[in-house]
C-alpha cells in the first residue's frame, strides 16, 4: 500500500510539475503540457484501481495541489527575475513632424528595393522609391510625404551638351 502511494504521488507531482511548467515557462502546446495531463490521468487511474476512496482522496487533492501551486506561483516573485520589466516611452514621429517635404532632396543610405534608409535634411528616415531599385549613395527627390512613408525618386542630373 506505502508502495502504491509512492507511486501515484510521484505522477501526480510530476504531473503538476509539467503542467506548471507548460503554462508558465513554455509557449504553445509542448511535450510538457500532454506529459503532465498524461502523468496525471495516469496517477488518477493508478490510485482509482487501488482504491476507489483512495482515487477520489487523489482526484481532490491532485486539483487542490494544483490550483494552490498554480496561485502560488502568479503571486511569489520569482517569475520576476526572468520576465521583461521595461517601458517603452519613445513615440514615432512622423515624416512630416520631423518637417521633410514634397521638394526635398538627400541621398540613399542603403538600397531602396523598393524600401530603404535614406538621409533627408540631415535626417534618417524609411523611404520607398516609386517602383525601380535605387542604390545606395545616390541623390533622392521626396515626391509624397504620408504620415510615417516618404515616397522618393531618383534625382535626375542635368546633363548639358
Amino acid at each position: 500500500m506505502i508502495f502504491d502511494v509512492a507511486i501515484i504521488a510521484f505522477l501526480i507531482i510530476v504531473a503538476i510539475l509539467l503542467l506548471l511548467l507548460e503554462i508558465f515557462l513554455l509557449p504553445g502546446i509542448t511535450i510538457a503540457g500532454v506529459g503532465g495531463f498524461f502523468f496525471a490521468i495516469g496517477g488518477v487511474i493508478y490510485a482509482y484501481m487501488v482504491d476507489e476512496t483512495v482515487g477520489h482522496i487523489t482526484l481532490v487533492s491532485s486539483v487542490i495541489a494544483f490550483g494552490a501551486s498554480f496561485f502560488w506561483l502568479l503571486r511569489s516573485r520569482s517569475f520576476s527575475r526572468v520576465a521583461l520589466n521595461t517601458d517603452v516611452d519613445s513615440k514615432l514621429i512622423s515624416s512630416r513632424e520631423l518637417g521633410i517635404e514634397v521638394g526635398d532632396e538627400g541621398v540613399t543610405l542603403s538600397r531602396l528595393a523598393p524600401i530603404g534608409r535614406a538621409l533627408i535634411k540631415g535626417i534618417t528616415v524609411e523611404a520607398k522609391s516609386t517602383g525601380d531599385f535605387i542604390d545606395e549613395e545616390t541623390p533622392v527627390k521626396v515626391i509624397r510625404v504620408d504620415g510615417y512613408n516618404v515616397l522618393v525618386e531618383q534625382k535626375l542630373e542635368n546633363t548639358q551638351l
